[in-house]
């Protein structure tokens, strides 16, 4: 059976049409008649959508039982059953009540696809699973529910259901996506504009994404290696000459030309890691193309010319930008460059040759300095004079025991010694000379620079230009392994500088010490220009450092304000450009720092509003609650008018009572909130007895059912006796308020390896793991469920009391049904007797806390 094909109506956010395309889609396909059913589909209340679902056939959904609530989810099995041709399947990202066939309904999607039945169904940009985390940046909510992106992307026809901020915030005025009374506060948080704004970049950069994964299977499935100019992308190759910014400026302007247009700048690396590309020039050009709107790649390729062609060509690019050779004619004619070939090879990707001044310059070689130091290199000067004067001298001497053929070996492995000892200049020299001695004193006729044969002649020759090309391997094998040893010192050095930037923390001072120790200076000093002059904001200093220096080093700006003094002996070519780069990032840790902080305090200020917001919906609500009954009471009792007999005023005393111990509770709700938020609580720990606590905690919730399991013979714990009360207190008055009548509140507490561990469990509804982590957050009452009593304040302040204990406090699922909350406080020292009771062997404190038994 063919596999049934999908198709999803993408959205940016809630409201913007998918449900109202998805069901438009399904009633097309009905009049050209084909067999179309509902399998779900939710309206949230939404008139126009349910009038749209009319008239369709809907297999009914199935119940579900789940901790004494029921819910109702897709019925697959019916569908299958039914096996339309066509499944209208709404929010693809749903999770599934526990219970349910799938954990996930685009699971239940892909049976339906594997059934051979097609489904149209819908999901919001926020719930694709790589975006996650980018659309709680973004909107400051985290989405539970998400689908990956996988599932998404294996859809046949993905169609967006666009829509501008400004027309969805309209509709959403309007009453058409919410009820009115949560219009105001969705305009407000989720709705804002900028919100709208950046998850509608989201949804199309993304299906662009897709159309382009899509072509390449295309071309892949076709055996089409050649691009296709579909979208302008334009690749800049870059050496690390001083021709680079141009270079990438010009393709920037080819790019802008095309409507979504895309540069790409390209640097080939050697595979042996040496380059004679500049640090800096390449850094530099890479900000620029990230700052134009480009990306920046680096690959590795000994043939430059075909590492070009095979990257444009793997992403797929319409031309190619190339800069006209820096070597001059007689090196050009040598070695041409990747240009040529790259013109050669292309086919249908165009390519640009950008002259600029510096083309047929002449291409600065390596860099010829020896790398030796002076000791190896007098030595071989002294090798080269004294020691090949010492080789004639023995030959000479000897010269009856051998022949030329002998001379002119032992004179070329001089001549390697000598290169190996003190480079190329000595080694030259030693050839040379080598070979007129090698002339004079043994080749016939001696004592005189004539050759009488020819064979002699070409003797010396090879043997002096063995030596120069001996020389010249042995001095590039030289300096390519100094070379080889500074690019890794230099790699090691930025990998340790970027390491420190990235682990974050104090990563100023870290990156200003390992500047100092890597380029040994005696201090490091960041300075800051403000309106006195400038100032000392970071520094870093050898331990031995002294106060002998009296002039920097060297002073490089960091930013227009910015600057960074060494201190220490001038910096070399190499240390200078391991200095810039650093300077380089020394901008963005002070940037990133003062953006954590402004950060911090725009999420404190955020707290502090959405405080106040709830502060002020408590009291408007919560608060008002028991002053009505209060007045109530009272205004009934003082009313002339009434006559009321003694059971009905005794009945209206109590009311106002139980009004005013509510209040009581909720004022002291708040102030204890308070006192945390400020930092004044400050514990009296003592040894208290927690047998005695919880009874004094139960006096405030008269008529309650609780099965109490607190022995006596607990060990004391270190506590508040005050703050530790009304810990419980607020935890059990939880426990009751959402506990049935009928089950009651089960309190039990057993020592544990040092800690007393106190279990309040009860038989309410429980809540959802990824609510657990919110439930101690202030004024969350389940979820922030309407119907809940109370400030949402009672467990928020129970975690802080217990938290300034010492102590820890969580929740767990009750067995059955329900919720739990663990109280772990320390034993007081000292106090504690010789044998824990209640620790059964194999208990560790992990599973005690959570009522289970270790696994051995």
């Amino acid at each position: 059976m063919a596999r049934g094909t999908l198709r999803i109506y993408l959205g940016a956010a809630p409201g913007v049409g998918k449900t109202f395309a998805m069901l438009g889609e399904g009633h097309r396909r009905i009049e050209r008649g084909t067999d179309v059913v509902i399998g779900l589909v939710e309206t949230h209340g939404r008139a126009q959508t349910a009038q749209l679902a009319e008239g369709m056939e809907l297999v009914p959904r199935q119940t579900l039982e789940y901790r004494g609530t029921h819910f109702t989810e897709m019925d697959v099995d019916a569908l299958l059953a039914r096996h339309p041709e066509v499944a209208l399947v709404d929010e693809l990202a749903h999770t599934n009540v526990p219970g349910s066939r799938n954990a996930k309904r685009w699971q239940d999607v892909d049976e339906l696809l594997d059934a051979g039945i097609d489904v149209i169904t819908t999901v919001n940009i926020q719930h694709l699973e790589s975006l996650n985390d980018v659309v709680e940046a973004i909107t400051g909510v985290r989405q539970q529910e998400t689908v990956p992106d996988d599932v998404v992307r294996r859809a046949d026809q993905i169609e967006l259901e666009d829509m501008s901020p400004q027309a969805l915030r309209r509709r959403l005025a309007h009453g058409n996506v919410y009820a009115p009374e949560k219009v105001d506060a969705a305009l407000a948080s989720y709705f804002r504009v900028g919100n709208l704004t950046a998850l509608r970049e989201l949804a199309l950069l993304w299906l662009a994404d897709r159309v382009d994964d899509a072509l390449e299977l295309y071309r892949a499935e076709h055996g089409i290696v050649e691009p296709w100019p579909a979208r302008e992308r334009v690749v800049v190759a870059l050496s690390g000459g001083p021709e680079g910014d141009g270079l990438v400026r010009r393709g920037a302007r080819i790019a802008e030309r095309a409507t979504s247009g895309e540069l790409l700048a390209l640097h080939v690396s050697r595979s042996d890691g040496l380059t004679n590309a500049s640090p800096d020039a390449l850094a530099r050009q890479r900000a620029l193309a990230e700052s134009l709107g480009g990306s920046w790649h680096t690959v590795v390729g000994d043939d430059i010319a075909t590492a070009i062609l095979d990257f444009a060509r793997g992403v797929n690019a319409s031309q190619i930008v190339l800069g006209a050779s820096r070597r001059g004619r007689l090196g050009s004619f040598v070695a041409p460059g990747p240009g040529p070939a790259v013109v050669r090879a292309s086919g249908d990707v165009d390519v640009h040759i950008v002259t600029h001044r510096n083309a047929g310059g002449g291409k600065p070689g390596l860099r010829r300095g020896t790398r030796l130091g002076a000791r190896r290199r007098t030595l071989g000067w002294v090798l080269a004079t004294v020691g090949e004067a010492a080789l004639v001298l023995g030959l000479h001497l000897t010269r009856d025991l051998h022949g030329l053929p002998t001379v002119v070996m032992l004179f070329l492995a001089f001549t390697v010694g000598v290169a190996m000892v003190g480079g190329m200049a000595p080694a030259l020299f030693a050839a040379v000379v080598g070979g007129l001695l090698a002339n004079y004193f043994f080749t016939p006729p001696r004592y005189t620079f004539t050759i009488a044969e020819p064979e002699n002649a070409f003797a010396l020759l090879v043997m002096v230009a063995v030596a120069v090309a001996v020389s010249l391997v042995v001095d590039l094998a030289a300096r390519r392994s100094a070379e080889a040893a500074r690019a890794r010192a230099e790699a090691d050095t930025l990998s340790a500088l970027a390491g420190t930037v990235i682990r974050g923390g104090d990563a100023l001072p870290a990156l200003l010490q390992v500047l100092q120790e890597s380029l040994a200076l005696a201090r490091v000093d960041l300075e800051e220009r403000d309106t006195a002059g400038w100032r000392t904001i970071g520094s870093a200093s050898a331990a031995s450092a002294g106060d002998d220096w009296t002039a920097p080093g060297a002073t490089l700006p960091v930013s227009d304000d910015m600057r960074l003094v060494l201190w220490g002996a001038p910096l070399d070519g190499d240390q200078s450009r391991i200095a810039n780069v650093v300077a380089t990032q020394v901008v963005t840790v002070v940037e990133r720092d003062r953006l954590l902080v402004e950060a911090r305090a725009a999420r404190a200020e955020k707290e502090r509003t959405a405080i106040r917001t709830a502060l002020l919906a408590a009291v408007s609500h919560d608060l008002r609650t028991p002053l009505a009954g209060i007045k109530a009471g009272v205004s009934a009792l003082r009313s002339p008018d009434v006559t009321l007999e003694t059971d009905d005023e005794a009945e209206l005393l109590a009311q106002i009572e139980e009004s005013a111990d509510r209040l009581q509770y909720l004022i002291d709700n708040l102030l204890d909130l308070s006192r945390l938020d400020s930092g004044v609580v400050h514990p009296r720990l003592a040894a208290v007895a927690l047998d005695e606590i919880v009874p004094q905690a139960l006096r405030g919730l008269p008529g309650a059912r609780f099965t109490l399991e607190v022995p006596d013979s607990l060990p004391l714990v270190l506590a508040d006796e005050g703050l530790l009360e009304r810990a419980v207190a607020n935890v059990l008055e939880n426990a009751v308020r959402y506990s049935p009548r009928d089950t009651g509140v089960a309190v039990s507490a057993a020592s544990v390896l040092g800690t007393v561990v106190l279990r309040i469990a009860d038989r309410g509804p429980g809540i959802p793991d990824s609510h657990k982590a919110e439930i101690f957050r202030a004024f969350q009452r389940l979820g922030d469920a309407p119907s809940g009593q109370g400030l949402g304040l009672g467990l928020a302040v129970a975690r802080g009391f217990v938290e300034a204990m010492g102590g820890t406090i969580e929740v767990e699922d009750t067995p059955g049904g329900g919720l739990t909350v663990v109280i772990a406080l320390p034993v007081a020292d000292g106090l504690a007797p010789a044998a824990e009771p209640g620790v059964p062997d194999g208990v560790t404190l992990a599973a005690a806390l959570h009522g289970e038994r270790s696994q051995p």
